[in-house]
Order: C-alpha cells, then sequence, then structure tokens
C-alpha cells in the first residue's frame, strides 16, 4: 500500500486526505441519522398523555427538546401554541429549518470529495505523463518496459481517486434520500400536532 502510494506521487496524499474525510462523515452520518435518534415513535403518544393530564409543564417541555430533533420542533410548536394556530406553526416552520440545516450537515462536504477525488487523481495522472513524455525524449522508446511501468504508475492516481469518488458518491445521494425522507416524516408530525391541538385529529394508541 505505501508503495501504490509512492509510487503515485504527491498528489496521493490529498487523495488519501479525501478518502479519511469521507469515511468519517460515512460514519458520523450513519450514526446521527437513525430513524429513532431523529424521530422517537412514540413521542407524540407521550406529549399527548401530558397534555391531555395537564402535566405539561416547563420541565417536561425542556425535556422534549432535549430528547431528538422531532422532539426540538414540537417542543417549539407547543411553546408557541398559546398565541395561536398561525404562530405555532410559525415556529415550527423555524425550528424545523434549524433541523434540517442539522441532518444535512457535512453531506457538502461529502459531495465535493465525490467531485474533486476523480479530478485530483486525472491531475496527478497528467504529470506522471508529462514525466513519462519527458524520459521518452532523453531515453528513446527504445525500452519498452520502462515505458509501459511510466504509465502505469501515472494512471494510479487516476484510479485511487476514482476509488474514493464512487463510494463518496453513492453515499452522498444515499444520505440525501434519508434525509428527504425524514424530513416528511417530521412535517407529517409537526403537522398532527398542529391538528391535535387546534382540530380534531387524534393521536393513534390514544385511548
Amino acid at each position: 500500500m505505501i508503495d501504490v502510494i509512492r509510487a503515485g506521487g504527491w498528489l496521493m496524499l490529498p487523495i488519501l486526505l479525501c478518502s479519511i474525510v469521507a469515511a468519517a462523515i460515512v460514519i458520523e452520518r450513519f450514526w446521527s441519522l437513525g430513524r429513532t435518534r431523529i424521530a422517537p415513535p412514540y413521542l407524540m403518544a407521550q406529549i399527548w398523555t401530558w397534555l391531555k393530564n395537564k402535566q405539561l409543564d416547563a420541565d417536561r417541555l425542556s425535556k422534549i427538546r432535549r430528547t431528538s430533533p422531532l422532539g426540538k420542533i414540537l417542543a417549539a410548536g407547543l411553546i408557541a401554541a398559546r398565541h395561536g394556530r398561525p404562530e405555532m406553526s410559525k415556529a415550527i416552520e423555524q425550528a424545523g429549518a434549524q433541523v434540517v440545516h442539522d441532518l444535512e450537515r457535512y453531506l457538502n462536504a461529502l459531495g465535493t470529495i465525490a467531485l474533486i477525488s476523480p479530478l485530483l487523481g486525472l491531475l496527478g495522472t497528467v504529470f506522471g505523463m508529462i514525466q513519462v513524455f519527458d524520459d521518452i525524449m532523453l531515453q528513446g522508446t527504445g525500452d519498452a518496459g520502462l515505458l509501459a511501468g511510466g504509465i502505469s504508475e501515472a494512471l494510479i492516481t487516476t484510479a485511487a481517486g476514482l476509488t474514493v469518488a464512487i463510494p463518496s458518491l453513492m453515499f452522498h445521494r444515499h444520505f440525501r434520500r434519508r434525509v428527504d425522507a425524514l424530513v416528511l416524516e417530521l412535517e407529517q408530525e409537526s403537522v398532527k400536532l398542529v391538528e391535535i391541538l387546534f382540530g380534531d385529529r387524534k393521536v393513534k394508541g390514544e385511548t
């Protein structure tokens, strides 16, 4: 592995750095974008129980806010509910915008890595081919083995760049789809809370 990195030249270093950063982002996003961490399934039922029993005080609101991104949105809506439906919807929208921003954290960086890694690899190959042609000018084409080895080394960075870019792009698309699905679920739960407080909707599991 070290020999491959050395053969690829100095541009292998930023490609290697990109691979480390991409791997760290993928691991962190898999951990952070778990469905139960973002939208606990029984949070709405718990809130409804506290509302129905008139037990929703400041301490419980603070607890709801700390539980999850969904809790942060719902807590903002519950605090603003006393001012009417429009203010509640506005508070939910503002809190939701912040939550969505947090859900998309590092995804732009992952997408950037997917874009620049093959370009870095191509740049390394261009430099390598320039060196090969310089060797041809100095030594001629008599040594086919030397020529083939030089071309092979020149292509290492392209292969390395693509090796980093392809999985980075796949995970970037995957996390984008996951964020979209989570945002839709957060919106549905938020609308449900508004309808519970200002409409006739009931919570699933309510007796």
